[in-house]
C-alpha cells in the first residue's frame, strides 16, 4: 500500500463517522482485564490517552472503567461524533505520529483499531516519550477468526470481488510485534480475547460496509455487493439475527 493509499483509507472513515458509531462493534469486559493483568495496575485513576480514537468506542469503555482518559483523533468527521455522544469526554486534534502529550505525563497509551494508520518510525518513540516509566502502550484490534465458517466464507467473497489485502479484507488489522515495532524496541506480550455479539443481518452489512475497502469504493459497487451478501447471510441466519464472532488481538508494552 502506497504512503498516499494508506492516508485515503485513514480519512475515509470522516464522511462516515454515524456510521461507524451505530454499527462498529465494542469491546468485552475480557479485554481490560487483560490489559490490567499484563500492565500490573489497574485502569481505574490512571491517566490514559486514547490514541485514534474515532468515535469513542473503546474511550467510552476506558472512562467507564474508572480511567481518567483523553481521547486523540486526527479527523473532523469522527471527532465531531466522538463530541455528540461523548461530551463529557476531553477530545484533542492529533496523530500518533506527533503527540500533542505532555512526556512522561501518562499510565496508558491505547490505540483500538488504530496503529496500523501511524508509522512505527515515529509512534514508537512518541509512545515512550509521553508514557511514564512502567507504563504501558496497549494495542488491540477486533479481528475475524477464520475458523468460523461463515465469516471465513464471507472473507473469501471480499476478497475475489475488491481483490484486497487479506487483513483487510477479513477485518482483522491486528499484526504480531515484529509488525507492530519493526525496531524491535518494544517487548510485547500477546493475548487473545474471543467474544461475540448476535445483531440484525442489516446492522452487520453496515458495519462491514463502514470499513476502508468499501468507503473507497464507487457507492454503486458497495451497494451491488451488499446486496448480495445479504442474500448469503439470510440462507445461514434465517431468522436474521447474525452471530458475530471476534478474537480481539491484545499487543502490550511496559516502557522501562
Amino acid at each position: 500500500m502506497t504512503a498516499s493509499s494508506h492516508t485515503t483509507r485513514a480519512h475515509s472513515f470522516n464522511a462516515a463517522a454515524a456510521q461507524y458509531a451505530a454499527n462498529r462493534p465494542s469491546y468485552p469486559p475480557a479485554l481490560f482485564d487483560a490489559v490490567e493483568a499484563l500492565a500490573d495496575r489497574s485502569l481505574t485513576g490512571a491517566r490514559v490517552a486514547d490514541i485514534g480514537a474515532g468515535t469513542g468506542i473503546a474511550t467510552a469503555l476506558l472512562h467507564a472503567r474508572g480511567a481518567e482518559v483523553v481521547a486523540v483523533e486526527p479527523g473532523d468527521g469522527m471527532a465531531a461524533q466522538f463530541r455528540r455522544a461523548h461530551p463529557g469526554i476531553p477530545i484533542i486534534k492529533g496523530s500518533g505520529n506527533a503527540l500533542p502529550l505532555v512526556t512522561s505525563s501518562l499510565d496508558f497509551l491505547t490505540y483500538a483499531q488504530a496503529w496500523h494508520w501511524t508509522d512505527p518510525a515515529h509512534s514508537v518513540p512518541e509512545a515512550l516519550r509521553v508514557l511514564r516509566p512502567g507504563g504501558a502502550l496497549a494495542l488491540w484490534w477486533n479481528t475475524t477468526p477464520l475458523d468460523v465458517p461463515w465469516l471465513a466464507a464471507q472473507a473469501d467473497r471480499i476478497d475475489r470481488r475488491f481483490d484486497v489485502h487479506p487483513k483487510v479484507a477479513k477485518g482483522g488489522s491486528g499484526a504480531p510485534a515484529a509488525l507492530a515495532d519493526p525496531t524491535g524496541r518494544l517487548d510485547f506480550a500477546r493475548r487473545q480475547v474471543r467474544w461475540s455479539r448476535r445483531i440484525p443481518v442489516d446492522t452487520h452489512l453496515a458495519n462491514i460496509g463502514s470499513r476502508s475497502v468499501f468507503l473507497l469504493q464507487v457507492k454503486e459497487a458497495s451497494a451491488a455487493f451488499l446486496a448480495e451478501e445479504r442474500e448469503h447471510l439470510l440462507q445461514t441466519f434465517p431468522t436474521g439475527i447474525v452471530e458475530e464472532v471476534y478474537d480481539v488481538d491484545l499487543l502490550l508494552a511496559i516502557n522501562t
